[in-house]
């Protein structure tokens, strides 16, 4: 099981960027962040889940 922003999800074995395409969320709009380390976007293929890992992913909101 992997947190994922505070949720517990069977996400283990997956890689980054295949989590985010499973959420609807575009990599292009987030930061996100692997057990208190920032992943880098060209990393995200790459980075592949482990159980107990924490993962941050924080959406960047504009405004005025």
């Amino acid at each position: 099981m992997v947190k994922i922003n505070g949720e517990m999800l069977a996400k283990d074995g997956m890689n980054v960027a295949d989590v985010l395409a499973e959420m609807n969320i575009n990599p292009q709009n987030v930061a996100v962040e692997l057990n208190e380390e920032i992943v880098p976007k060209a990393s995200y293929g790459s980075t592949v889940l482990s159980d107990g890992d924490v993962l941050e992913v924080v959406r960047f909101v504009g405004g005025g």
